[in-house]
Formats: structure tokens, C-alpha cells, sequence
């Protein structure tokens, strides 16, 4: 699958957001987790980004609402495969 590169920058745009207005404090705290156990800043964000993207494709594909819940448990699961 080709990466689209601009949809990228918006995901880790808004993992950077919530990580500068920690909101969720969890976004934070695994950004953190993930960076002490090993991962690079960019794998780090790849991580986080599959669960902000699992959200997003929930709202526009499915109109669904954002699922904080759902969000907050794929944090936890990280590095592990996020949950849909």
C-alpha cells in the first residue's frame, strides 16, 4: 500500500497536539512509554497514528463518533495491534 504522505503529516499533526495540550494525557504518557522502550519518534507516531487513524476512518467512513474509550484501550495496547 502506498503511503499517503499528506494524510502522515495530519495524523502525527494532531499526535503532536494532544501531546502540546495533553488532551488525552494518555497520548502523552504512551508517546513517552514507547520512546523509553525503545521506538524511534517516528515509530513511536506510526503507533499512535493506526489508533488515531482508527478513529478517523470510524467518524468518516462509518459515521460513528469518536470513541475515546476505544482510543484510550489501543493506547494501551501499544506496540500491539490496535483494535478496531
Amino acid at each position: 500500500m502506498k503511503t499517503n504522505i499528506k494524510l502522515r503529516e495530519q495524523i502525527f499533526e494532531t499526535i503532536e497536539n494532544q501531546i502540546a495540550e495533553n488532551e488525552p494525557p494518555e497520548t502523552k504518557l504512551t508517546f513517552n512509554r514507547l520512546i523509553k522502550s525503545g521506538f524511534s519518534d517516528f515509530e513511536t507516531k506510526q503507533l499512535i497514528g493506526q489508533c488515531v487513524a482508527i478513529e478517523i476512518f470510524g467518524i468518516l467512513k462509518n459515521s460513528k463518533t469518536f470513541d475515546e474509550k476505544r482510543y484510550l484501550n489501543n493506547l494501551e495496547l501499544l506496540p500491539n495491534e490496535p483494535i478496531e
